[in-house]
């Protein structure tokens, strides 16, 4: 099992309750799963084998290979074009995400004063983006990495304050903490 789903259960559910003032268990935000989603727009089929393989490493599962729904003359996509790729991560993939995100990944970003407190979105989600994917351990043999991705974290909270709460006890460095 993950260290942080274990760390979750023991210690934080009981230190949330109190924070939030939540009289059942039941109620104590959770993490309900995370997305991570990458847009690599018109590439060639070896630079978008390369991305998948990478986001592959990343997230422990296969991304889901996102299609252009219209075609764009301008931009020169056509309809059913690969543009992107996605995974929704549950369960102790999850976890185990979550935990290198934190405590492995974040900290290897240069000049890193802490992430941004305006990715809430109001329902209890919140989404970080990366400039670059080669943050994370997995891709130090590589070369490549110099594309973004954007992680969102779906929370069973029902607003921000304690949506934030759920992310600062699992560790998530927020600039300025305010």
């Amino acid at each position: 099992m993950a260290r942080l789903k274990d760390e979750y259960a023991s210690r934080m559910v009981a230190e949330l309750e109190k924070k939030l003032e939540v009289t059942n268990k039941m109620l104590v935000p959770r993490l309900q799963k995370i997305v991570v989603n990458m847009g690599f727009g018109i590439v060639s089929k070896d630079e978008q084998k390369t991305l998948v393989d990478e986001m592959t490493a990343i997230t422990g599962q296969k991304p889901q290979l996102c299609k252009a729904k219209k075609s764009i003359s301008n931009f020169k996509l056509r309809e059913g074009m690969v543009i992107g790729a996605k995974v929704t991560l549950r369960g102790d993939r999850m976890w185990e995400f979550a935990d290198r995100l934190i405590s492995v990944a974040l900290p290897r970003i240069r000049d890193f004063r802490g992430v941004s407190n305006r990715g809430f979105d109001g329902r209890g989600n919140y989404t970080l983006g990366l400039k670059e994917h080669s943050i994370f351990p997995e891709l130090v043999d590589t070369g490549s990495g110099h594309s973004g991705m954007d992680i969102t974290f779906v929370t069973s909270a029902n607003d921000n304050k304690a949506a934030k709460e759920l992310l600062v006890s699992m560790g998530m460095p927020f600039a300025g903490r305010n």
